[in-house]
């Protein structure tokens, strides 16, 4: 009869217990944890997860009098292969003791074994994490900022006269995926990508991803798209939609300006939308919403 194999655990100095992430501890997290606060923090507690090899990812759990109060990962994206994404978090009761610190530590540990020896996290501004992250030696690479368009901020463009179109595209149109992945490794040199067809059809096109159309600004005289603006909200409402917009990275930065606000004032024209704006970006004229993230980075590598 075959033992049941021992769980590695790791005692802290400040009294926590440190183990391997198991199935269920997002739910026993979620009772000390609370709601998130934004999509961002959403997105990022579901980055925890078992730790693995392929992809290259590992998670740990820290408990205090034997329930888990604290989680953090390490893990190497398909997408961006130069850096490791870092993300932790500490039940409010249990920040400050120094647990995310340890946590990071542990973690760092074991990067040695995929490679890459630079770390990035995100943070919303002013919030513990930012505090936390510049503590621990990181430096910012990016912003960002959730935009708000309303209706009738920007002027609507005279299509009649020039050689420009509006035109609805599949979102599983090879054209669209070919100029969206082209577009995203464009605006990531800060953070090399490695986008290509598939990636963006599977990653931000397909129906899985919320993606439900899209639009696209077109120079027939030309016959090559300028911009492109991807809805990932299926119901027009009064509720700003969600909206990926981005343009031909061939084109000089004068004609994507142009271009970029042609197609926002048309899809802008009856309905709020919001974008993700950052810094890689053309400037925008439109006022930005609260909620402002910042890349993070850190290197490992020793002096």
């Amino acid at each position: 009869m075959s033992e049941t194999p021992v769980e590695p655990r790791l005692t802290l100095e400040n009294g926590f217990t440190v183990r391997p992430w198991r199935d269920g501890d997002d739910l026993a997290l979620l009772e000390v944890w609370g709601d998130p606060e934004n999509p961002m923090h959403h997105a990022d507690r579901a980055l925890l997860r078992p730790s693995s090899n392929s992809p290259w990812a590992r998670c740990v759990v820290a408990e205090f009098g034997g329930l888990p109060v604290a989680a953090a990962t390490l893990f190497k994206s398909t997408l961006h292969p130069d850096r490791l994404s870092f993300y932790a978090e500490v039940a409010p009761e249990h920040r400050r003791s120094g647990a995310a610190a340890q946590l990071l530590e542990l973690l760092q540990a074991e990067a040695p074994s995929c490679g890459v020896k630079s770390l990035k996290a995100r943070c919303a501004k002013g919030s513990a994490a930012q505090c936390f992250l510049k503590d621990s030696g990181f430096t910012k690479i990016q912003c960002s900022q959730s935009v708000v368009v309303t209706p009738g901020s920007l002027a609507l463009p005279d299509l009649e006269s020039s050689p420009l179109e509006i035109e609805d595209l599949a979102t599983g149109s090879v054209e669209l995926s070919e100029l969206v992945a082209e577009f995203y490794n464009a605006v990531h040199e800060w953070d090399r990508a490695e986008m290509t067809i598939g990636k963006a059809q599977q990653m931000l096109l397909s129906p899985e991803t919320g993606a439900s159309g899209a639009v696209v600004l077109r120079d027939t005289e030309q016959s090559r798209i300028l911009a492109f603006a991807v809805s990932y909200t299926a119901e027009q409402s009064e509720d700003p939609a969600d909206v990926l917009l981005g343009w031909n990275p061939s084109l000089s930065d004068e004609e994507i300006e142009a271009a970029v606000r042609d197609l926002l004032a048309m899809v802008a024209a009856r309905f709020p939308v919001r974008l993700e704006v950052d810094s890689s970006m053309v400037p925008s004229s439109v006022s930005p919403t609260p909620w402002w993230t910042a890349a993070m980075h850190r290197s490992t590598s020793k002096p």
